[in-house]
């Protein structure tokens, strides 16, 4: 069977996206969502996260009857599916948007689909679906009893885009595509291969979701040594961005920026699943990300201790979002941050984000408002620099001369 229709379970900052790139070629898509605002928007050519040059691919998709959304799943040659995987308070995986996702493929999956599983998930995530997809329809047979032979082709394949980059990198990203047998491999491959022009890499489904929490976990231990780094260099008095910048200049080392902690979906959340999966050998993954939650309260405790050199502190928060130029506010430290600091009842808090135009419910407190840049130079008298949004580098020297700064993100 050709793969000509399919369907996108989850329309949020890797669903839509690839939903649009792959409508954009020609081929049938249905993206599927459980908020009916979120279908509403898109099925008016519209977009509900800020990513560069989205809203033209969708509104052009949507003109042109390729892509449209619904609250209800429906028949299609493939699946894929990009539901959140957060982890629980104990740090172990919340697989509950996946199985519901499955549920609502098995009621129209016909011998001869495919379902490919997007998710970043712990290792066994892709089997657990097989199995959850095979206890719904005892009717077809799946690859984990049959192999080759299954009715139904299941894979994982883990996206690996960067945010404010994602159209281009959908297309031009290797792209590891783990099949629960060879047959499955291959088929995911057919698909992929309608979009990706970077190599398809293929692998089993456990190795391939073992890449992914592998990459970030990488990244995670990188950024972990950056953030200690600056702690270290606070308590000894050293500009921890020039020795950076020093450092750097040796042919082999490469130390990343140090920032508030480490936010998204992703690095803040894939390393946690290694661990949980082996806690007794995952101890330097578990230490990194022990360092980088840490981060959030010591730049609190630099803000509390800026501010309270005044009678009546007025901080202006600048950036919540989790990483620059995006409005994505999951697992930020920038949030926790602003969230912590709104517990002080005599503080007032101006926060600055040019990527949201309302505040999250979190921060809808009587001593917190959203304002503009000008508003929040002209009335702090203590700055905190959480995100190094492209705005903020613009701002000139002489407005913050007379303001006391904390700056996470070196951009002062």
């Amino acid at each position: 069977m050709s793969i000509e229709t399919v369907s996108v379970i989850g329309l949020g900052y890797i669903g839509l996206p690839t939903a649009a790139v792959i409508a954009s070629r020609g081929i049938n898509v249905t993206g599927v969502d459980v908020n009916q605002k979120t279908v509403n928007t898109i099925n008016n050519g519209d977009v509900h996260i800020v990513e560069p040059d989205l809203d033209i691919v969708v509104r052009s998709t949507v003109q042109a009857r390729k892509l449209q959304a619904t609250t209800k799943t429906q028949a299609a040659d493939a699946f894929m599916v990009a539901v959140p995987t957060p982890f629980q308070d104990d740090y172990q995986a919340d697989l509950s948007y996946i199985k519901q996702a499955s549920e609502s493929i098995a009621a129209v999956l016909v011998r001869g689909n495919l379902v490919i599983l997007e998710s970043t998930s712990p290792v066994g995530a892709t089997e657990q679906m097989a199995k959850w997809l095979a206890e719904l329809r005892p009717d077809l047979t799946f690859p984990q009893d049959v192999g080759d032979d299954a009715d139904i082709k299941i894979a994982h394949c883990p996206e690996r885009v960067l945010p404010g980059h994602v159209l281009r990198e959908l297309v031009e990203n290797d792209r590891v595509i783990g099949g629960m047998s060879p047959a499955c491999s291959l088929k995911a491959k057919e698909l992929y291969k309608k979009f990706v022009v970077g190599d398809c890499l293929i692998t089993n489904a456990r190795t391939a979701e073992m890449a992914k929490l592998t990459e970030n976990s990488f990244r995670d231990v990188n950024i972990a040594f950056a953030n200690e780094l600056s702690m270290i260099c606070d308590e000894l008095n050293i500009d921890v961005w020039e020795l950076i910048k020093l450092a750097n200049r040796h042919p082999r080392v490469n130390i990343l920026n140090p920032g508030p902690g480490v936010g998204g979906h992703c690095i803040a959340v894939d390393p946690w699943f290694i661990v949980s999966s082996s806690p007794e050998k995952a101890k330097l993954i578990r230490q990194a990300r022990e360092v980088n939650d840490s981060k959030p309260r010591y730049v609190l405790e630099q803000i509390v201790e800026a501010a309270d050199q005044f009678k009546k502190p007025v901080i202006a928060c600048l950036g919540i979002a989790f990483k620059a130029d995006i409005d994505d506010l999951r697992e930020s430290p920038a949030l926790d941050i602003t969230q912590l600091l709104c517990a002080y009842p005599d503080y007032r808090i101006l926060v600055v984000e040019p990527n949201i135009e309302q505040l999250p419910d979190s921060l809808r407190k009587d001593n917190v408002e959203l304002c503009s840049i000008e508003v929040a130079l002209e009335e702090a008298n203590t700055l905190a620099v959480l995100v190094d949004h492209a705005e903020f580098k613009d701002i000139p020297a002489d407005l913050i001369a007379k303001k006391v700064i904390i700056d996470s993100r070196g951009i002062f």
